[in-house]
């Protein structure tokens, strides 16, 4: 791109053609002032504050939206320039109310700010009547107080360019005009989705957050991490009296998130001061949870815990660890079990996310295809979403994908209902629940029979390639296209769209939890190898982590079957590596999942578990069956922040702190290693999770305490190759996971025949099980939201209209929901999109009731469903309220 020359107050300069007059000055330390810009925005040009002269023609312009040209010669503070910015101001705050002192935008008024900066005080004009609009506060997140609002278009330009909802516009003009839904309505009638990136970018007070308990500007401000799903949103936290009171993005160059949150992000975090906090020690006495001192409560675990080892053995105990806590704890958790206690039985809360499909994408790459950036999705050839509601599980992906369809990057979705991504793609293909392998596989066959395939890709980094295409040419398309529930004119569509494409595969839990997501995982491997679509560059795998930390917990080893780094059990000279680090002999076996540790706990053969920082009673399915499993145990150990269904059957309760009370690093979806740093302290005598671990381990004769995290992480960095460079975060900011996989070809794998689903004619309904944007899992935090309790959301059970009229239902009746392995009763709304055959099953409301319609069997039990669908049939209750 050429470069440009041109003076601006008197500097001489050079910058790329076409860049803004704004952008060089500011690229060379010059600031102009301006408040409708914003560099995530298109340039707008409405507040006017950003202008300068031109020396030679004597112009003023607008200098965001003002092109630098050659010779251009720009002054920025001439005093003519001066007076312009200084009218316009003053126009601006003649219509501005008078409330500074009691806006909650308080000193980050970017308004004020300017006029403080230009030495404004009184505009010396009459003020000029703005006509009270009324204060809207109807919903629990944000209040609209439009009188404020200096028709910047911010908030409009960030709901339609980097959220891309389009809830809100310009209406009416002059005087009356403003920001405002369809037809005016409230916010909570429009499709906004209370991202609150409206509130974060508004430069007044017109948009502010709705805040309990606390008024005005926070004391303190403070970078951390999301504490919710996989993204690892970067977030600036606000604080007062030693409390979290207000959560908006950081704004960071670089981040994932940008300006953007979620709902939960922006604003479910006042789970934080929920009353539901632990804040003591307890050990159970006389059958009731009593507060003790950390050194008795301490001492009490340590003796059992050896206690029981001694007596029993070691396969005996079980530990819990969590995808919720930081990387530096799960390594602890892990290596307190290994090291001090023996045992292979760990688990981990990503468990249920689909390990097992997630593994074999390791496996099959050898790790190297750890690193993706969301923002390369919209540099992408051809995008593939295939299980996936990004809405409501990780909203920022689905910004991401509908950013990249309205550059034109066409946006195919695969799934048995329409989601909100649905006017966003090129094609939708409808498939049967489970049968997405099945799909895949038709449009591989339909890709091959095209010479679609990238052969030079596949001569130089995959073998097996011809017993692969021998099994594609006996394909049966139109056979393919009947099993999967789509048809053969939509699939030859979609083959034209990712002909000669490098495609990326977004993948969700619809694929990595169901019954064939072994199968359907392989496919996509299968197709991405055929297409060229793995490794360096825009294309690749994305899988959606649910839990903030699901994919540092394994890389730290809390799971039954590797240890820290992915290194697997059975690897001889990994395993020897770790021994020799630690100084103790490790078993090559693998150990318990957590479906099994329930099984063993049945048995009586386990007799201890350790749940750090997850509930198991809430969040696995049969809830009565796990929680009757874990009060059989001699000792029952819990670490977490919350009262819970799990802490008020434990023997021991220990307090832990939340994400923003402790420091410690998580691992993203992308493969990036956040670090961060303690916002407040944590409440109580609660301590950090690492400390807890610390102090145990020192009870139990471990001969050396860490007391930092320092010593952790440098334990880590030094012995975990992918993650050398953590310490050089200096606890805060990010790196990257390195791929340390070996350079092997990559392996078509072979395609398994498939037969008919096997149907109980008892139980005619398939039934899906997702999330909704305000609850993340099983809602053990999001369910301790104030914000979100207000909105009285009930999770109805969506019926499709042809299901409701055979069954003679309306929206708000009453139904028992049954499967073969449980029931729950809730309200019904029907739905006009969804297909025949099926039901939608909200997770997290009603304690999480949806996991008992599923079955509590291991991913390799030859009765496992899944965790995602299940066999239901519907009874009618009668109306509901």
């Amino acid at each position: 791109m050429e470069d440009i020359s041109l003076t601006i107050n008197g500097m001489r300069i050079s910058c790329a053609s076409g860049t803004s007059v704004l952008k060089a000055a500011e690229q060379n330390g010059i600031q102009i002032p301006r408040l409708c810009h914003h560099p995530e925005l298109e340039p707008f040009g409405a507040c006017r504050l950003c202008l300068v002269a031109e020396e030679k023609s004597g112009r003023i312009m607008a200098s965001c939206v003002t092109p630098v040209a050659p010779g251009m010669e720009i002054l920025t503070d001439a005093p003519r320039v001066i007076r312009h910015r200084k009218n316009i101001l003053r126009l601006m705050m003649a219509e501005h109310p008078e409330s500074c002192l009691v806006c909650n935008k308080g000193n980050r008024c970017e308004l004020r700010e300017i006029a403080g900066r230009m030495g404004l005080g009184e505009t010396g004009l009459y003020p000029i009547p703005p006509g009270y609009r009324g204060i809207e506060q109807a919903n629990p997140f944000i209040i609209r107080d439009l009188s404020k609002c200096v028709l910047c278009g911010k908030c409009i330009r960030a709901d339609h360019e980097r959220v891309a909802a389009g809830a809100i516009d310009y209406q009416h003009r002059g005087f009356a005009s403003r920001p405002a839904t369809l037809h005016d309505l409230p916010l909570e009638a429009s499709n906004c989705t209370f991202c609150g990136t409206c509130v974060s970018i508004c430069p007044t007070g017109a948009l502010t957050a709705k805040i309990v308990g606390h008024a005005g500007t926070p004391e303190h401000e403070a970078l951390s991490i999301c504490g919710f799903c996989g993204v690892g949103c970067s977030i600036l936290a606000g604080t007062a009296d030693q409390r979290v009171v207000e959560i908006s993005p950081s704004g960071r160059t670089g981040s994932v998130n940008g300006v953007t949150l979620c709902v939960r992000g922006h604003f479910a975090h006042d789970f934080l001061n929920s009353t539901e906090r632990l804040t003591r020690p307890l050990v159970r006495k006389d059958a009731r949870l009593t507060p003790v001192s950390w050194e008795e409560a301490l001492d009490r675990v340590a003796q059992k815990l050896l206690g029981i080892k001694k007596q029993d053995g070691p396969q005996s105990i079980g530990f819990f660890g969590s995808s919720k806590c930081t990387n530096e704890e799960n390594y602890l958790f892990q290596k307190m079990a290994r090291v001090l206690l023996g045992t292979h039985n760990l688990d981990n809360g990503g468990f249920m996310a689909g390990r097992p499909a997630l593994r074999l994408v390791e496996e099959r790459t050898d790790g190297r295809c750890r690193v993706n950036r969301l923002a390369d999705l919209e540099k992408a050839e051809v995008i593939v979403v295939l299980g996936a509601n990004p809405g409501h599980s990780a909203p920022v992906v689905s910004y991401c994908l509908k950013r990249a369809a309205r550059k034109g990057i066409p946006l195919i979705g695969i799934d048995p209902r329409k989601t909100e991504l649905f006017p966003f793609c090129a094609l939708w293909l409808t498939v049967t629940p489970c049968k997405d392998h099945e799909l895949i596989n038709c449009l591989a066959a339909l890709l091959w029979k095209k010479f679609a395939h990238d052969l030079s890709f596949i001569e130089r980094f995959t073998e097996g390639f011809t017993s692969y295409s021998e099994a594609l040419s006996s394909f049966n398309p139109e056979r393919l296209c009947l099993a999967s529930g789509s048809d053969k004119v939509s699939l030859d569509r979609a083959a034209d769209l990712l002909k000669g494409k490098k495609i990326s595969f977004v993948v969700g839990h619809g694929i990595t939890q169901q019954r064939h997501g072994l199968q359907s995982m392989e496919a996509i491997l299968n197709l991405s190898m055929m297409t060229g679509s793995l490794g360096p560059g825009p294309a690749g795998i994305y899988v959606i982590c649910r839990e903030n930390n699901q994919v540092g917990a394994w890389d730290m080893g809390t799971v039954p079957d590797a240890l820290p780094g992915r290194s697997s059990l059975h690897d001889n000279s990994k395993r020897r590596a770790w021994e020799r680090a630690w100084g103790v002999k490790l078993s090559p076996d693998r150990g318990l999942d957590f479906v099994q540790m329930i099984e063993e706990a049945e048995k009586g053969n386990l007799r201890a578990m350790v749940i750090m920082g997850e509930n198991p009673v809430r969040s696995l399915p049969r809830h009565e069956r796990v929680e009757a499993a874990l009060k059989r145990l001699n000792l029952l150990v819990v670490q977490d922040i919350l009262r819970t269904e799990t802490t008020r059957i434990a023997d021991v309760v220990l307090p832990g702190a939340a994400f923003s009370e402790k420091g410690g690093s998580f691992t993203s979806m992308e493969g990036r290693i956040g670090c961060f740093s303690p916002v407040v302290p944590p409440p109580g005598d609660a301590k950090p999770d690492w400390e807890i671990l610390d102090g145990l381990a020192v009870k139990m004769g471990y001969p050396k305490a860490y007391r930092s995290l320092d010593r952790i992480q440098a334990e880590m960095a030094r012995l975990i190759p992918s993650y050398a460079g953590l310490q050089e975060t200096s606890g805060k900011g990010w790196t990257w996971v390195r791929e340390t996989g070996a350079q092997r070809p990559f392996r078509f794998s072979s395609i398994p025949p498939s037969g008919p689903e096997e149907m109980n004619d008892d139980y005619p309904l398939t039934a899906i099980l997702g999330s909704q944007r305000v609850h993340l899992g099983s809602g053990t935090r999001t369910g301790c939201s104030r914000r979100i309790a207000e909105l009285d959301l009930r999770g109805e059970v969506i019926v499709s209209q042809t299901d409701g009229a055979r069954l003679h239902l309306r929206s708000g009746d009453l139904v028992r929901v049954q499967s073969p392995a449980g029931a729950l009763s809730r309200e019904i709304r029907i739905d006009r999109e969804l297909r025949a055959g099926q039901v939608f099953v909200p997770t997290a409301f009603h304690h999480n009731d949806a996991m008992n319609l599923i079955g509590l069997t291991g991913w390799d039990s030859a009765s496992w469903q899944g965790f995602k669908t299940c066999q239901v049939r519907l009874e009618t209750l009668g109306v509901g309220k």
